[in-house]
């Protein structure tokens, strides 16, 4: 009787490791208006072109999620997830989403989309993400975001801080985000959210005295004076090629 040859188990990859070709990553900005998403490569280039779905109204987690399942679907396959969220985010643990639905308060986002997509995921502040796409990881570097609301990360050679300057006091009583969100621009007029916006840059230089600050968000399209010298416009796209640097990072687990 002839002898049957031995069969060799296909080893399993883990999420962490490098397969031929390189680890596929689904980067998604979710924004108070849309909801992007792209893949990249294991560089954080984009391999596909970056898809975006209006954010419902009362964007609750479980509209947000569907929204995103369909997006990674629409875009193909992938190894691993990172998001960027618009508000208080501490080891995947959401604790605040002032532009979003409800439900969000403690909602456990890395773990949904863990489960949702069925891969590793990794999230954080959307402006912590812009950043991470953005610095050059030398000095003191603060990074703002003018979208929706307001985002803000300081990051001191290279390591990020999360800060929440959106409602800190800033003009007249009024906080950051109620003088530069987009609610103020459609009411205020472009003239003077733009006045207000300088204003801005002059005190947060004093308070900050940082190297360099970079500017991001759908509303950077509507800046029309010279910035100074140590000021930068970065693309929106930064908001998704950041996602990438997130699985640089040591990894955060919930306690």
């Amino acid at each position: 009787m002839k002898k049957k040859a031995a069969v060799t188990a296909k080893p399993v990859i883990a999420p962490t490791e490098v397969e031929p070709g390189g680890l596929k990553t689904l980067a998604i900005d979710i924004g108070g208006t849309g909801i992007k998403a792209a893949i990249l490569d294991e560089k954080g280039e984009m391999t596909t072109k970056r898809e975006r779905l209006k954010t419902p109204a009362n964007a609750t987690p479980k509209k947000v999620l569907a929204i995103i399942a369909r997006l990674g679907k629409k875009l193909g396959d992938f190894d691993r997830a990172s998001a960027g969220f618009p508000g208080v985010i501490k080891k995947g643990i959401v604790y605040s989403a002032p532009n979003l639905g409800k439900g969000w308060k403690e909602f456990d986002l890395e773990g949904g989309l863990r489960r949702k997509l069925n891969r590793p995921a990794r999230v954080a502040n959307d402006a912590d993400v812009q950043g991470l796409g953005s610095v050059s990881g030398k000095g003191d570097e603060l990074v703002i975001t003018l979208g929706t609301g307001f985002g803000s990360v300081l990051f001191v050679d290279g390591h990020r801080i999360h800060l929440e300057l959106a409602h800190h006091p800033f003009h007249n009583g009024k906080t950051y985000e109620d003088e530069l969100g987009i609610r103020a621009f459609k009411k205020k007029g472009k003239k003077k959210w733009n006045a207000l916006l300088q204003e801005a840059i002059t005190e947060l230089a004093q308070t900050f005295n940082y190297d360099r600050l970079y500017i991001g968000g759908g509303n950077t399209e509507h800046i029309d004076f010279r910035l100074p010298t140590d000021v930068t416009v970065v693309s929106n796209t930064d908001g998704l090629l950041g996602g990438i640097k997130l699985w640089a990072e040591a990894p955060v687990t919930a306690p």
